[in-house]
């Protein structure tokens, strides 16, 4: 096949690039730099120059592809809005180049935006309001237009060497801080994923997956945030603390909400429908390699 993957250079994306061409695929990579181009064509895949905002360059990279892989956001947190309304307009388009066909379309979506204190599965619809949502709701009606488009749901911690996610951002903090904090008992959990097993999940999407369907990358299907807390902490030679929800915000700023997050996960029929058996480090086995504290 020849692949067409937005976010080709990013920490998702480029695993993704890596298992498609080992295992034979071509790839047309989305980049906007030229600094993103060099390492895009080191790789082997072939550099499609355009943007996210450049609808026209998403629909040629899209038409000239057996398949597509959407996994590129503007993260502007300042304009969140905006970046999704963005997001609604790039899988629209994507969408069109593919309509009357049967390529496929992956989108990225995550299990952080499903209702929270119990196991999330495939089957679960997305009903937040939340901005985000818009890659699950344009997916399904793209799916409902007969495109052949699907939705991958990554877990809030996407882990491996060089994440710049939640997990820096806590070791980041707690060096600030001078202490690794969880709420209350921290037995909320976060569903955890390594990239490499991520980016197999994708490729084997591409290669036979269907329509219409919901998956998870989905390895752990929680591991408690007092653990996550604790390997920091050990890692860091700091001291573990629990911190009340009162003074969640004023010690994890922005975070705060996420470290309350209880985001079970499962990904049961991911597994059987697609023989996809995460194989990679775990994220407390990720965390005691030491390549998170090394810097």
């Amino acid at each position: 096949m020849r692949v067409f993957v937005t976010g080709a250079t990013g920490f998702v994306g480029s695993a993704i690039v890596q298992d498609l061409l080992k295992a034979g695929h071509q790839v047309l990579g989305l980049v906007r730099s030229d600094a993103s181009a060099q390492a895009l064509a080191a790789t082997g895949a072939e550099v499609h120059r355009g943007s996210l905002e450049d609808l026209d360059s998403l629909q040629r990279g899209a038409s000239q592809a057996d398949g597509v892989i959407h996994t590129a956001f503007i993260h502007d947190f300042a304009n969140f809005e905006a970046s999704c309304a963005v997001e609604q307009r790039v899988i629209g388009a994507l969408g069109d180049a593919l309509a009357g066909t049967d390529r496929p379309l992956l989108v990225t979506s995550g299990t952080g935006l499903l209702a929270s204190g119990r196991l999330a599965t495939e089957d679960d619809a997305n009903a937040s309001s939340f901005p985000r949502v818009v890659s699950e709701r344009e997916t399904e009606a793209l799916a409902a237009r007969g495109v052949r488009a699907s939705i991958v749901r990554l877990p809030p911690t996407v882990h491996g060497k060089g994440d710049h996610g939640f997990v820096p951002m806590l070791i980041q903090l707690a060096r600030e801080k001078g202490v690794s904090a969880y709420i209350g008992s921290g037995s909320n959990h976060w569903p955890a994923v390594h990239r490499l097993d991520a980016a197999h999940l994708y490729r084997l999407a591409i290669e036979k997956g269907v329509g219409g369907v919901r998956y998870h990358a989905v390895a752990e299907e929680g591991v408690s945030f007092r653990d996550i807390a604790t390997a920091i902490g050990r890692h860091l030679s700091l001291p573990v603390v629990s911190k009340t929800p009162e003074e969640a915000a004023g010690h994890f700023g922005w975070l705060a909400h996420f470290t309350q997050m209880d985001n079970l996960a499962s990904s049961r029929k991911t597994r059987e429908q697609l023989a996809w058996q995460p194989d990679h480090a775990t994220l407390l086995a990720d965390l005691d390699e030491g390549h998170y504290f090394s810097a």
